[in-house]
């Protein structure tokens, strides 16, 4: 079943809030004026699109660098296929796992193919937490590694052109 097109004022929300949403106390009521339209509306759309799946979700993106977690290491397990969902749903609970996720290996360079991030202050705590998710998974961690990052990466979804063409 195809989604229906967007229509024009949803182009414009969808370009009024890409980048993100005003930082402001009143950030849909800020949208609706600049779009001259009713801030009910700008609602309405926005959780309409969210269940068409045009819009997948409204999230705080937090710049971990700036809060001090200087440590990021993405683990790589290598567990058995048949008990990926579990583990990873496991792992996904942990409070220190940001996101956890199937990722398909690449043997026999790659045998990985559950992923899980851990951000903490420093290696050691990264460290101890690895050694926590290996605990955790038992016998059923074949091999695993943590890759740090060396610099930050920004994350964008599709971002549509200002001037249709």
């Amino acid at each position: 079943m195809s989604k229906p097109p967007i229509d024009e004022l949803d182009r414009q929300i969808i370009l009024a809030t890409q980048e993100g949403l005003p930082l402001t106390t009143t950030p849909y009521f800020d949208i609706a004026q600049k779009l001259e339209v009713e801030e009910n509306e700008i609602l309405t759309r926005m959780q309409k699109m969210q269940e068409q799946g045009i819009i997948r979700r409204i999230s705080v993106v937090p710049n971990h660098y700036a809060m001090g977690y200087k440590a990021n290491g993405m683990s790589v397990w290598d567990v058995p296929d048949e008990q990926i969902d579990q583990l990873g749903q496991q792992l996904g609970q942990l409070p220190f796992i940001s996101h956890c996720y199937h990722r398909p290996r690449h043997l026999p360079e790659w045998p990985y193919n559950l992923f899980a991030m851990i951000h903490a202050h420093d290696r050691e705590t990264v460290e101890q937490r690895v050694a926590q998710v290996a605990e955790i998974l038992g016998d059923s961690n074949r091999g695993h590694q943590v890759l740090y990052s060396k610099r930050i990466l920004k994350k964008t979804g599709l971002r549509l052109p200002v001037e249709r063409k």
